[in-house]
């Protein structure tokens, strides 16, 4: 049963039993890039994705995360994905923790053998930390403008931390 394109906007589900009942949930990348346009602190939807998970509390999408290739070309290895988009309504506690550990499992499965993701240098990666990312450092960060090619910035230019998550041989994994 396909659900009609007004439905589609923003889903209505039965509660399933969870912790602090939130509870994973199936989106596509439209329903989940309309949801980052209308809650995100400080970012425009990207453009495409590989997949998208949302995450929702039995009265509507409180969550959406968006996973695609890396932006950054030296890190598309084609074994590396990019969670280039994460965004929770305010609130709702470990939901970017379980969007984010949902990301991992669900890039495992399709075969990536490591998950990347970006914050700002003011944000204090707590999701990051308690879903078991590593934080690689400073990277990135700036104006996309040049004399040769003109840019208006709408995104913070401040620098930037890279995270990443891998699969660890030996581990049970």
């Amino acid at each position: 049963m396909q659900p009609t394109q007004a439905a589609s906007k923003e889903r209505k589900t039965e509660p399933l039993p969870s912790s602090n009942n939130l509870q994973l949930q199936p989106v596509t990348l439209r329903e989940a890039r309309h949801f980052v346009d209308l809650h995100h602190r400080h970012h425009k939807a990207p453009q495409g994705g590989l997949f998208a998970i949302g995450l929702q509390d039995g009265n509507g999408m409180v969550g959406v995360a968006i996973v695609g290739k890396p932006v950054a070309r030296m890190s598309n290895t084609g074994w590396t994905a990019e969670v280039t988009r994460l965004c929770v309504k305010e609130g709702h506690k470990n939901a970017a923790s379980m969007l984010y550990g949902a990301c991992w499992r669900a890039a495992r499965a399709l075969g990536y053998q490591r998950l990347i993701t970006y914050t700002l240098q003011s944000e204090p990666g707590t999701s990051l930390k308690a879903a078991g990312w590593k934080s690689l450092g400073e990277a990135g960060g700036g104006t996309w403008d040049r004399k040769q090619r003109h840019r208006v910035d709408t995104h913070p230019l401040e620098q930037k931390q890279l995270w990443e998550t891998t699969i660890t041989y030996g581990r049970g994994e």
